[in-house]
Order: structure tokens, then sequence, then C-alpha cells
């Protein structure tokens, strides 16, 4: 039976350039449906956001447009700023109909954000 989980997820980029911004966001994403067996029909919204030193593309907007998620709500919002916190972040959470139970919902955490969930990773 079908229930809604939601999936966390980070990372980090070098630069605060289009292809790099790009290059992270399609990475952290497909990770996500690879590990959890999602696929677009199955994703009821997406919700990034991203510290305040990365604004030369909305991570959204490259969803939209290059992995044709058209039919999804999405939203980019700017992480709150923190003292001494990980620069250089985009962070989501996705929320989806699914198979898996809380418990097995695999979080996928990249580069240097692996360091914000070393429960999960093997940093």
């Amino acid at each position: 039976m079908k229930r809604i989980i939601s999936v966390r997820g980070a990372i980090t980029v070098k630069e605060n350039t289009i292809a790099d911004i790009k290059e992270a966001t399609l990475q952290l994403l497909n990770n996500i449906f690879k590990d959890n067996h999602l696929n677009e029909s199955e994703i009821i919204n997406i919700i990034f956001t991203v510290t305040d030193d990365i604004d030369a593309i909305n991570p959204a907007t490259i969803t939209r447009e290059d992995l044709r998620i058209q039919n999804t709500p999405l939203l980019c919002v700017q992480e709150m700023k923190v003292k001494n916190g990980l620069k250089k972040c985009i962070r989501v959470m996705m929320q989806a109909y699914s198979n898996s139970t809380k418990e097995n919902v695999k979080h996928i955490y990249l580069g240097e954000a692996a360091t914000l969930r070393p429960d999960l990773t093997d940093v």
C-alpha cells in the first residue's frame, strides 16, 4: 500500500555557477530517485533551500528544465543563515507516495553536506 514519505537530502557546490549548481542538483535528485525507487508520478512536491551564497540559478528551474518535471509543485527558498553554517549548500525535502516505510527511506547527503548527517553517511 502506498503511503506518503518525506525524503531529505543535501549537497554542496564548488562554485556559485550555473554549471556547478546544475551538476549538484541533478546528482542529488537522481540519487534520491534511484535510491528510493521514485518517479515523477509519485512525487507530491519538492522544496529546495539554498544558502545565501548560491544565486546563479534556482534548483527548481533546473529540475523543471533538465529533469522535465513539469506537473509537480517546486519551491526554492533561502536557507536560514546560521553562524558557522555550511556554505554553498543545496538542501531538499521531497514528499512522495511510496511503498517504503519511514524507516526505509534513503536520505541522501553528498559532498561536504555529508557532515550535516553523519549518522546517515560514512563521514
